[in-house]
């Protein structure tokens, strides 16, 4: 009699538990932006690959990407973009935003590949997204420091 009243017990705890089961937890975190690879034009133009890192536990959709890029201590420009792109829980995509760089960041870029070395970046702006179940969209502040270096016979690319 008791081995069965245990039982019975037993079984209505872990019914207690599966009923209070929700699912798997929902927690949207602060994405992240940092650079991919940086390719240089012939005309003088950059094309930036930026990756975007979604660390939330659901997907969520990028809106909006607005982000002043410096090389070493100069400014070169603003990387905006208008993606629309859903990128998945703990997941990461790249998106391609040109850029018409400042003529000293043109310069200092120019000099770091023709000496074969890389040069540091800073990335600061917001990035907006917005879970694709449900919610709003929301501004999120991004600061990321990184660094460059050329890529062995790909002229032109650092990554």
């Amino acid at each position: 009699m008791r081995r069965s009243y245990s039982l019975a017990l037993v079984a209505a705890l872990c019914l207690l538990l599966a009923a209070c089961s929700t699912g798997p937890v929902r927690r949207v975190s602060e994405p992240a932006a940092s650079i991919q690879q940086l390719s240089v034009g012939a005309d003088g133009q950059w094309s930036v690959e930026l990756r975007l890192q979604n660390y939330s536990s659901i997907p969520m959709r990028f809106e909006r990407i607005r982000l002043d890029l410096r090389t070493g201590d100069i400014a070169a420009g603003t990387l905006e973009a208008a993606p629309a792109l859903q990128i998945g829980g703990e997941s990461a995509d790249v998106v391609t935003v040109r850029l018409a760089p400042s003529a000293q960041a043109r310069l200092l870029l120019a000099d770091a590949l023709a000496a074969g070395r890389g040069t540091g970046y800073a990335l600061e702006g917001e990035i907006v997204a917005a879970p694709t179940d449900r919610g709003g969209a929301r501004d999120y502040r991004i600061r990321r420091d990184g660094a460059l270096s050329p890529v062995p016979g790909l002229p032109g690319v650092l990554r």
